[in-house]
Formats: C-alpha cells, structure tokens, sequence
C-alpha cells in the first residue's frame, strides 16, 4: 500500500546540508522546539473542553463525558488533531492562534508558527541515520526524503522502521509535533477500512485527508500500540523515545 504510492519523487536533502556541525544544529533544533512547545501551549488556550471532548470521543477515549485512557500519552493524540485539523467548513485552533499573536516578521517565533500551520500528517521510514544529527527518513505516501532532527527517535528508531507522526519544517530540517507511533501495513490497512469515505481517494487525497490521521491514531489506541510509546523528555529538549 504504502510502497507504491506513484508521486514524483522530491527530496529536500541538500547535499551540501549532509554534514553540518551538530552542536550547531542540535542548539538550532532545540531552540525551535522551545518555541513550538509555547505555541502549542498558547493554542490550547483557543480549544474549548467540549471541542477537546468530541476529539477523545471520535478516537474512542471517553465515556460518556468522561475521558478514558489506558496510557495517559493518547490524550495527546485528541489535542494534536483538535489543534492541528478541523472539519470543512470551521477554523483551526492553531489558525486562530496565528490570528491573535503578534510577532516580529522574520523572527524565529513568527518561521516556526507558520511552519507549524504548515504541518504534515505522515507515514515514514527511516532510512539510515543521519551523518552529523537526526534520520534520513522517507515521507512514504509523499515520496520525499527528509531529513528529520528529533533526538528521541535518533535514539530509538533503527533503519527500517515505519512511524506515523506529523511533521513542521521550520529549518533546512524538519521536526515532529511530538506526537506518533510506530506502524506496519495491517493497521494502516485497519486505519482506512474503518473510515468509508478514504476508500474513494487516491493515496494522495487519502494522507491529505484529515480522517486519515484520526483513523491512525485510532488504530493505533485500539490495538494498544500506544502503551509501548512514552512521550519524555531527552536531557536538553523534550521529544517522543
């Protein structure tokens, strides 16, 4: 499914970019992702509970009005939609938020709030390991080869391995949301099977979609695949192992 995806292949892996100093670079990283985890914070503040409620309850974590969590990281799952998609028609948290903030043009507040808009839910593999910092991974229903700085998966994402998150590109490379889980073929398969509407689209509409990142994550809680991820704090930044 996910191997045959057809797109003209792009790559935004510079060659020149393949050996930069990584202290450099980890500073560069770390610092965005301070910024990111304020403005993630500052959206939270334009989700109402009821908005934040009917998220949990489309991904199976509530009762009633009370939520239900096997691991306390799925609620993590709900805010990262809740803030990140919408249905047609209504706004979204983290669009709303950009409406309000005011910061300097060019500043890296303003670069990575709008990469943050910017964001995409997807399927990757790791292809190998980065020379200086982070993976080369593949963004697999996209066809592109990225380069993906987030020291938690570094550590614990070996050559091969297929994750689904969703990813900003603030920089030359791009960084989690700080949100996913690992994934194979039989719950992607799962993922599209249960929402109808996908099975109309092409793989392109499909991971465009923003059904399918909830139906992931759906499946992903259903299948309990959320009790082997922990989210934590790597010393010096703050990232998913």
């Amino acid at each position: 499914m996910v191997a045959a995806v057809g797109l003209r292949r792009e790559t935004t892996v510079e060659p020149q970019a393949l050996s930069p100093n990584r202290g450099e670079v980890l500073a560069r990283y770390r610092h965005l992702r301070e910024i990111s985890k304020r403005h993630l914070s500052d959206a939270m503040k334009f989700l109402s509970r009821d908005a934040i409620l009917h998220q949990a309850r489309r991904l199976g974590l509530t009762f009633g009005k009370t939520l239900i969590l096997d691991n306390m990281d799925e609620i993590t799952l709900a805010f990262d939609l809740a803030i990140h998609t919408a249905p047609d028609g209504r706004s979204r948290a983290i669009d709303r938020y950009a409406r309000s903030a005011q910061f300097a043009s060019g500043s890296d507040e303003a670069l990575m709030l709008e990469a943050m808009r910017a964001s995409r839910f997807a399927v990757i593999l790791v292809r190998r390991r980065h020379p200086s910092v982070g993976l080369i991974v593949s963004d697999l229903f996209r066809n592109i080869e990225l380069w993906l700085v987030d020291e938690g998966l570094e550590i614990s994402l070996p050559a091969g391995a297929a994750f689904a998150t969703r990813y900003y590109a603030p920089d030359d490379f791009v960084m989690t949301a700080g949100v996913g889980m690992p994934i194979d073929l039989d719950l992607l398969v799962s993922a599209v099977e249960s929402a109808p509407q996908l099975l109309r689209k092409s793989r392109v509409e499909v991971i465009e979609d923003r059904r399918f990142a909830e139906a992931v994550y759906r499946a992903a809680i259903v299948d309990g695949l959320m009790e082997g991820v922990a989210y934590r704090d790597v010393p010096g930044t703050g990232d998913a192992v």
